[in-house]
């Protein structure tokens, strides 16, 4: 497997993790069987390469390197959600913890146009007005249930592409001590040139490592 470049190498390498948490882990014996007739080739060729890249990557790189690549690049949800929780500490900035949290999640999920989602539908329980008191406590009760049941499965992640509700993206959800519109903008603006920065100097890393495994088209021109 030869790729065109360092970004193509790093999704791929990433998407490998979200392939083999899906049970594509099973290479092992197809690799074992290939074996038995000759080179490995095709698909498991391919996938081998991604995976080993994946492990060359992970152990070779900074860990904060690491860590902004997979909040910027995975699609693997447990990845990129620690990722995020962890790069929070890498960025520098003012903003309180809720605002930096927050404008990180929004920079690893960036918002897409026309992708919001339709607001929570909500289910409202009719009783008579004469019912029992513990009735209608009852009935309050399941109909809160239900409703935050509904709210939980509408913002749950959606399967293949993950789009968050659209208040992640208020940034008056961000900050709760009423602070300027101008600052919190300057904010946000300083913490994703800062995240960006640091998956340059990632691709930078990584464009290093792999180009002396020589696994680039040019890398096997020049050869």
């Amino acid at each position: 497997m030869i790729y065109r470049d360092v970004i193509s190498a790093v999704i791929r390498a990433l998407a490998s993790e979200t392939i083999n948490s899906a049970g594509g882990c099973d290479y092992t014996p197809k690799v074992q069987a290939n074996k038995l007739k000759g080179e490995i080739v095709g698909k498991e060729a391919a996938f081998l390469t991604d995976c080993w890249v994946f492990g060359r990557l992970h152990s070779c790189l900074a860990p904060k390197h690491w860590m902004a690549l997979n909040a910027c690049y995975s699609t693997h949800m447990a990845s990129k959600v620690g990722a995020i929780g962890r790069i929070v500490s890498h960025v520098s900035s003012p903003a309180p913890r809720l605002f930096l949290t927050k404008a990180v999640t929004a920079w690893a999920y960036p918002q897409l146009g026309g992708a919001e989602r339709a607001p929570a539908g909500k289910v409202s329980l009719e009783i008579d007005d004469d019912a029992p008191a513990w009735r209608k406590a009852a009935v309050a009760k399941a109909q809160k249930a239900i409703n935050t049941k509904l709210k939980q499965r509408q913002e749950a992640p959606c399967e293949g592409v993950i789009i968050l509700p659209a208040h992640n993206y208020d940034m008056n959800t961000w900050d709760l001590d009423g602070t300027p519109e101008r600052t919190r903008r300057d904010w946000r603006r300083k913490i994703f040139k800062g995240l960006d920065k640091l998956v340059n100097e990632a691709l930078l890393e990584a464009g290093e490592i792999l180009t002396k495994e020589g696994v680039f088209f040019g890398d096997q021109d020049a050869a």
